[in-house]
């Protein structure tokens, strides 16, 4: 993580500031949470810088289920603008506010849709999860929207790895495999261990 640490910029400082604004109207993150805004939110949606460099993505079309208040799509968007993603949620009050930030940040490459992610269409590159369900029934939602070569990322914790075994008879279904496992930890006092588990579409 220590290459991602460099990229805190101006830019982020300015998305700091519309966060923050944001969520003392909408609630996204608690007011506890506010005070490791970089440390367990920002750079934990950046780790997919990991993937991208051990992959080689350069562009890409990504889908983030679950968005909530914009992690990991609008750090990933500020962060890499050559990619665009998609954000979907479908919470309403969320996905207005991600929309404001995104507008106040000017990020052309990031768009929102408000519906259940059982009724998107189409394809992805790459999808990508942070903290929305278990290995099983997110991948059940994510590998269908997954083009045949492309990737599921799901940002996980340490626990994940236990979820595997249950996640195989899907994985199998959609004729997916966990091709790596990224680890990575968060710049915080505690040991806070990270992974993103990658699953590939053949």
């Amino acid at each position: 993580m220590q290459k991602l640490r460099k990229n805190m910029t101006d830019k982020f400082e300015i998305y700091k500031k519309v966060f923050l604004e944001e969520n003392s109207k909408h609630n996204l993150i608690s007011k506890n949470d506010e005070k490791f805004l970089y440390e367990k939110h920002i750079f934990d949606s950046l780790s997919i810088g990991l993937f991208f460099e051990k992959y080689n993505i350069k562009k890409a079309k990504i889908l983030d289920i679950g968005c909530g208040g914009g992690f990991p799509c609008v750090p990933a968007a500020i962060e890499f603008p050559e990619i665009n993603i998609t954000g979907i949620d479908s919470i309403r009050k969320k996905i207005n506010s991600v929309n404001a930030i995104k507008e106040q940040l000017n990020l052309d490459n990031l768009d929102l849709i408000c519906d259940r992610v059982e009724n998107i269409k189409g394809s992805f590159d790459i999808v990508i999860s942070r903290a929305v369900a278990d290995l099983a029934k997110i991948s059940e939602y994510a590998l269908p929207l997954v083009k045949k070569g492309g990737y599921f990322v799901a940002y996980k914790s340490k626990k994940a790895l236990e979820e595997l075994e249950n996640a195989k008879p899907v994985l199998k279904k959609y004729k997916s495999e966990v091709v790596d496992i990224i680890e990575y930890t968060l710049p915080l006092e505690e040991v806070y261990e990270r992974n993103l588990i990658c699953i590939k579409k053949s």
